[in-house]
């Protein structure tokens, strides 16, 4: 593990910051390779348990080094819990209009839009997987330590209740949030999904992506599970850590398919 934590290290700068909203929070950094073209892009939705407190810095250095692969990433930033207007629906309706600007901004910069990933990490995992169970057009999406069983994260009350804060109440409460936002009851025939948990996380248990990756199969949906047994929660999201290449790996082997 780096001895300095990914979340207060500066990343490198994007190409640019473009807005696909008027709000201060709808914006994404987009990077481009320097040469060639047309790049596969690679959406990347922040995690942070979806409140205000967490932005997308932290996500620019998995970014970086996918473009430096060869990649576009669009890293993506929208209204959280904390934000007028973050929560259910406005932070999933931020995600979903920065996922469809992509096509508005795909000739200006080169992107082949045909060759699109998700990638979520923790809270992002959960939203990346439920903006793939509304939008058909997605066909590759990868969950890195998410809260992908929002249910049980009620259940378990992680992070203080977070999921009640992002969805408004209890699922007795608010039961038709959890039904449109809960990506372990959403179906999602279309994509091929990639869960990739580290056995070593203590902020997401990992037996929530290892459970979905068994239930969705059985309901006859493309899920494939990974699960690095040394990595802790934020190493799946850290170039320099031991588990950025199985990562990184998973990236460069969904978009060649």
């Amino acid at each position: 593990m780096p001895a300095d934590d990914i979340y207060d290290l500066p990343a490198p700068p994007a190409d640019a910051r473009l807005p696909y909203g008027s709000d201060p929070n709808q914006f994404g950094e987009i990077r481009v390779p320097k040469a060639g073209g047309p790049f596969s892009v690679v959406l990347v939705i922040h995690g942070g348990y979806w409140r205000a407190k967490y932005d997308l810095k932290h996500t620019g250095h998995l970014c970086a080094a996918l473009t430096n692969r060869g990649l576009a990433t669009w890293n993506l930033e929208y209204r959280r819990v904390g934000n007028p207007g973050g929560g259910w629906p406005g932070t999933f309706e931020d995600v979903r209009s920065g996922y469809r600007y992509v096509s508005q901004i795909a000739q200006r910069y080169k992107l082949d839009v045909s060759k699109l990933l998700l990638v979520g990490h923790s809270a992002g995992g959960a939203l990346a997987l439920c903006l793939a169970g509304h939008e058909p057009s997605i066909k590759r999406v990868i969950s890195l330590a998410g809260v992908v069983d929002l249910q049980q994260a009620w259940e378990l009350h992680l992070s203080d209740n977070a999921v009640v804060g992002f969805l408004g109440g209890e699922p007795r409460a608010v039961p038709e949030h959890y039904h449109e936002a809960d990506p372990m009851q959403l179906k999602i025939p279309q994509a091929t999904q990639w869960l990739i948990h580290g056995a070593s996380d203590d902020t997401v248990p990992p037996f929530l992506s290892r459970n979905y990756s068994e239930q969705k199969k059985i309901r006859g949906e493309n899920v494939h599970y990974l699960e690095i047994s040394t990595a802790g929660h934020s190493d799946l999201i850290d170039p320099r850590s031991t588990a950025w290449p199985k990562v990184e790996g998973t990236v460069l082997h969904l978009l060649q398919s």
